[in-house]
């Protein structure tokens, strides 16, 4: 347990520092828990743009929990540049928060992994011993797959110049009550001491339970498919959402019913899954199982169902609009919301896109109006809507997105706005009754066309 005394000593006196790189949703966060918890930081990122941001003390980020807790600049202990070669010999730990997309073709992109990566072992001092941490979300097997050929290659030895880990991150943009500093952590690696040692480091970061689990692909594993469960759950409820509706059955009457009993978990429907987790996570676990030779049925149907979603409900607007007397290409549709999530001004991976993708292509004209993001950030396709109360001569409003912005708009002068008043809720959160009660004609996600 040598290293970890050297730890908790650094930690004690207050010596340790902690690299970051990648300064995004999760990063940023991140490098200013560490800081706050007393530790030396030194974040890295390779937008010019979001360290210029940082060291001005501001939020590059859409999380507006972010907002007012970047450290001014002068800040001592806190250290932001582009450039990974000046800060990791600076470091004794360095944790690597890059994005692990998908590629077109739904396969894991793990290039920012490897070039981070590869940045970083290449500034690693000989002798240094220096921890690097993977938090990415990545399939089992992916952290030593992708890193060891580069320590390999860079004639690195483990367990002098450089150990690796896994510590997978949870943080949750947008949820002040699983912040960094309050969510627990799992370590994989294969030494065990260091494995310690990095308990101890997170320790000091969160409140919450922080245990060494073992081997590098347990804490990979666990990972991926706490995101997997997440998005078979929301798979069954939108399925269930398209089959009681022909039944002449609201869905939502269903779930209250079934939530009566004490083991029922309860997901509500919605227009789509968004993010860079739930839509994306599953396919590293598809891939990794497809690499064994062992099929992954159940995760490959319920992405196949959280994707048509938003395609479903194009064909569920398009049925309202026509059957509200709507002329065939004369249609107008807003969409309030287009963030992937409450409250977060973040479009990537958002259902609005694919779900205004899908109303175009039946020659339907799509707006959106969202708080929380620029006009910039929307696709040119889309019509910005920068001021509601100037909007009108729409025939359907879409709640896309439960900002709490969307949620307590004037329902009432909107109405008067519409062309038709007719509103979806595609997140089964607006009060139906009394949209009905304004003049709206209210549909939902989930509740059968006849109510």
């Amino acid at each position: 347990m040598a290293l970890a005394a050297t730890f908790a000593s650094k930690i004690s006196d207050g010596s340790l520092s902690v690299g970051i790189i990648g300064l995004g949703y999760v990063g940023l966060p991140t490098a200013i828990g560490f800081h706050d918890a007393g530790f030396n930081v030194w974040g890295v990122d390779v937008s010019q743009r979001t360290v210029d941001m940082v060291k001005a003390g501001q939020n590059p980020t859409g999380d507006p929990d972010v907002d007012d807790i970047v450290p001014a600049p002068g800040t001592e202990n806190w250290h932001i540049t582009t450039s990974t070669a000046e800060a990791v010999p600076h470091c004794d730990v360095v944790l690597v928060t890059v994005p692990t997309p998908i590629t077109h073709d739904l396969k894991p992109d793990l290039s920012y992994v490897e070039a981070a990566g590869r940045a970083v072992f290449e500034a690693i001092p000989k002798g240094s011993n220096t921890i690097v941490v993977l938090e990415s979300t990545v399939y089992p097997g992916v952290t030593a797959q992708t890193w060891m050929p580069i320590v390999e290659e860079l004639g690195l030895v483990i367990g002098e110049d450089v150990n690796i880990a896994y510590c997978p991150e949870r943080f949750n943009p947008g949820d002040a009550a699983h912040g960094v500093r309050s969510v627990a952590r799992v370590i994989g690696c294969a030494d065990e001491d260091v494995g310690h040692a990095l308990v101890e480091l997170y320790s000091k970061l969160t409140s919450e339970d922080v245990r060494y689990v073992g081997k590098l692909e347990v804490a990979e594993a666990a990972k991926v498919i706490e995101n997997v469960q997440r998005d078979i759950n929301i798979a069954l409820v939108n399925e269930l959402a398209r089959i009681f509706p022909a039944m002449d059955v609201d869905v939502e009457d269903v779930l209250s019913a079934a939530a009566t009993k004490w083991n029922f978990h309860r997901y509500t429907p919605g227009v789509g899954v968004g993010g860079h987790c739930i839509p994306v996570d599953p396919y590293y676990m598809i891939q990794r199982a497809a690499d064994v030779g062992v099929p992954a049925g159940l995760i490959t149907a319920a992405r196949a169902v959280n994707r048509s979603m938003p395609n479903h409900v194009a064909g569920v607007l398009h049925d309202l609009l026509y059957q509200a007397g709507v002329p065939a290409g004369e249609g107008r549709v807003l969409l309030l919301g287009w963030s992937y999530k409450p409250e977060v001004g973040d479009p990537r991976e958002t259902p609005a896109e694919p779900l205004a993708e899908a109303l175009q292509a039946k020659n339907v004209h799509v707006a959106a109006w969202d708080p929380h993001l620029e006009g910039a950030e929307l696709p040119d396709s889309v019509e910005v809507i920068a001021d509601l109360e100037a909007a009108e001569g729409f025939d359907l409003a879409v709640l896309v997105t439960a900002h709490q912005a969307c949620l307590s708009l004037d329902w009432g002068a909107l109405q008067g706005r519409m062309r038709r008043s007719i509103v979806y809720d595609g997140r089964r959160v607006l009060d139906l009754e009394a949209l009905g009660a304004l003049g709206w004609q209210a549909h939902a996600v989930g509740r059968p066309a006849s109510e």
